[in-house]
Order: structure tokens, then C-alpha cells, then sequence
């Protein structure tokens, strides 16, 4: 399978084209990375490429209970003890720098902190706190000039630290309803400044964000997620061409700045013609996510839809996915009770395959 080949271009090489996906699993006490994550990422090496669980680059960015930072020295000492074990295996990681913005809730943030957001509008829906338990979203506050300047100088802290960790690069969040997709969404980011308004305003952010840290870390060590026409974090659709338009213009101008790998999550929502167009556009590297079994992401790779297919939830319960898809063997399934909750169970004691038998 081509699927189990290596893959290298413009300095990525990978021990073969499996990517495992960005997963929120809520096991860093005190936001602190942690030997059982360490252990949990150490069981799925078998991928070419680890990309982390969203970890906030500052403490504003802790919309979830118990998901890691990459902003003090406690976190990059306890991301070391992850990159030495997946590196012990030959395998790459990329850690997913994510600014949660308007989801989230304050009491999930340190004090003194509060949600931000491209404008004051508050996301329709609840969250889980560890002090009060389900809550309905926090209203944001609109960032102004001081605070975009805090959100990209934290992009910048947290891609330093991250080298200083031991990460081969950072992928950052711009998908799945947070802060970078809200700016890109009109129906979220309603200012009237140069960060919104047309299409091209409204990527302003996310593209100035990615100029800072290759100016920090180059532009081999960075990648970006994508979901265009996502509904997640209560976003609201628009205009088709408007949507296709954003991120062609972002795969155009990402490409001039020859960033390591776009990475797209999947949706019956986005055309043939807009991916082709964008593979088109764009020279490096492409990853594609979502719903993608062995065979689907075979033949993507196969017919140059992608270059590397990244896989989220199954891999929760196989840690040894990439044997199991080599010899055909059967999948366990996640424990879906389990995916947030804390300590080992559902998280680093499922059941590798018996290949013997």
C-alpha cells in the first residue's frame, strides 16, 4: 500500500503517509503535560506523523478543562517527556497551537483571564467546567488593538517553546469553530476594522500569525488546519463562493510563503473542484481528515487527491493502527464515555492486536 510508503518533500520525511489526528483527550492536569500522555502518544508511533491535541499557546486560550499549554516552563518540561518518546520511534510530531476564542467557558480559565473573540457575540451552546459542571458558553470580549497584539505575540511565545520542547513543528488551529475560523466566519467576526469586513480582511489574522512564527521558526516547521464550511463552535454557513474564495486566497498566499502542510478536515459540503483547486495552488504538502477508513485513504492517495490522510478517532482505541491496517486486522472501538474524562481508562489501556494467533 502506498498508504505504508515513506513520504518526503520540502523537508518532510515521514516513515510512511499516516498522520494521526489533533484529538481534544483532557489529561493535563493543571494544564501540564504529563507522563500518561506521554504514554498514550508513545503507544501510537506506529504513525508517520503525531499531531497533537489542541494546546493553548497563552492562558486566555484555555477554553476546555484540562487541556495543555505551551506558554510556561512546567508545559514545555512536560512536552519534553512526549517528543523524546515519539522520537524514540522515528516518528514525527507537530504540536496544534489552538486559540479556543469565544468557546470555552471563564471558570476553565486561570483568574484574571477572560474569553475573547473577534467581536461579543456569545457561541450558542454548553461546556463542561470542572467547577460547576455543564454551563452554557461564556460571552466573549471583542479583542481590540492590544489584544490581537497579545493573541499573535502568545503565537510566538508558544512556537519558540515548542522547539524548545522537542517538536519538529507547530500545525496551527484555524478549523473547527476557534478563534482563527471565527475571524474567518462574517457571522462571528463582525468588525468593521482592518481584521474584517471582506474576505480577504477577515484572513488578516490567521495570515500575519503565520508570517511571525516563520519569522521565528521557518516556514518547514509550521502547517495550518482548515474546515471550510464547518458548523462546529455555533457557526453559522455563508455565502458558498465567499467560503470558496477565503481559502483559495489562503492556499495561494500560504503557498507563496511555502509553509510545510495544509491540512484539511473533510465535509460532503466542499466540492471536487474547490479541493482540486486548492491542490492545485498549493505546491507542499496536503493532508486530508475525516471519516477516511485504509481503503478510502489508499485510493485518495492513489489518485493524487491527497498526499497524506490523517486518522482521528480510530486511532483513540488501536494504538497499534498501523500493524492492524498491514495485515487487515480487526478494529476496536472507542469508548466514547470515555473520551474527556481523567486518568489511563479509555485512554492508554486499550488492547493491541494479538498478531500470533
Amino acid at each position: 500500500m502506498k498508504l505504508l510508503q515513506p513520504y518526503r518533500k520540502n523537508g518532510l520525511e515521514l516513515k510512511n503517509r499516516i498522520v494521526m489526528a489533533p484529538m481534544t483527550r483532557s489529561r493535563a492536569i493543571n494544564n501540564i503535560p504529563n507522563e500518561l500522555m506521554a504514554l498514550y502518544y508513545a503507544q501510537r508511533t506506529g504513525a508517520g506523523l503525531i499531531i497533537t491535541e489542541g494546546t493553548a499557546p497563552l492562558k486566555e486560550a484555555l477554553g476546555y478543562p484540562r487541556i495543555p499549554g505551551i506558554f510556561n516552563e512546567d508545559q514545555i518540561k512536560g512536552w519534553k517527556l512526549v517528543t523524546d518518546k515519539v522520537h524514540s520511534d522515528d516518528t514525527k510530531i507537530f504540536v496544534q497551537l489552538m486559540h479556543t476564542g469565544r468557546i470555552g467557558h471563564n471558570d476553565n480559565l486561570p483568574e484574571g483571564e477572560h474569553l475573547v473573540g473577534p467581536s461579543d457575540i456569545t457561541a450558542s451552546g454548553t461546556i463542561f467546567t470542572d467547577t460547576l459542571g455543564i454551563q452554557d458558553f461564556s460571552r466573549p470580549k471583542a479583542l481590540d488593538e492590544a489584544g490581537i497584539a497579545k493573541v499573535k505575540e502568545g503565537f510566538i511565545t508558544a512556537a519558540n517553546n515548542a522547539v524548545e520542547a522537542g517538536f519538529d513543528g507547530i500545525e496551527i488551529h484555524a478549523a473547527n469553530g476557534y478563534l482563527l475560523e471565527q475571524f474567518l466566519n462574517p457571522n462571528v467576526n463582525t468588525r468593521t476594522d482592518a481584521f474584517g469586513g471582506n474576505f480577504k480582511n477577515r484572513t488578516k489574522l490567521t495570515l500575519e500569525i503565520v508570517k511571525d512564527v516563520i519569522r521565528e521558526i521557518g516556514a518547514n516547521k509550521l502547517g495550518i488546519r482548515f474546515s471550510p464550511f464547518s458548523t462546529l463552535g455555533d457557526l453559522q454557513h455563508y455565502d458558498e463562493k465567499e467560503v470558496e474564495n477565503t481559502y483559495l486566497y489562503l492556499a495561494a498566499e500560504l503557498n507563496k510563503l511555502n509553509i510545510s502542510y495544509l491540512h484539511f478536515v473533510t465535509s460532503p459540503q466542499i466540492k471536487n473542484e474547490m479541493m482540486n483547486a486548492i491542490r492545485n495552488t498549493f505546491d507542499n504538502t496536503l493532508i486530508l481528515s475525516s471519516g477516511f477508513t485504509s481503503n478510502s485513504a489508499e485510493n485518495a492517495i492513489q489518485e493524487n487527491n491527497t498526499d497524506l490522510v490523517a486518522f482521528g478517532k480510530v486511532f483513540i482505541a488501536n494504538p497499534d493502527l498501523i500493524k492492524r491496517i498491514e495485515l487487515g486486522a480487526p478494529l476496536n472501538q472507542p469508548d466514547f464515555t470515555k473520551l474527556y474524562t481523567e486518568g489511563p481508562e479509555g485512554y492508554t489501556d486499550y488492547k493491541i492486536f494479538d498478531f500470533v494467533k
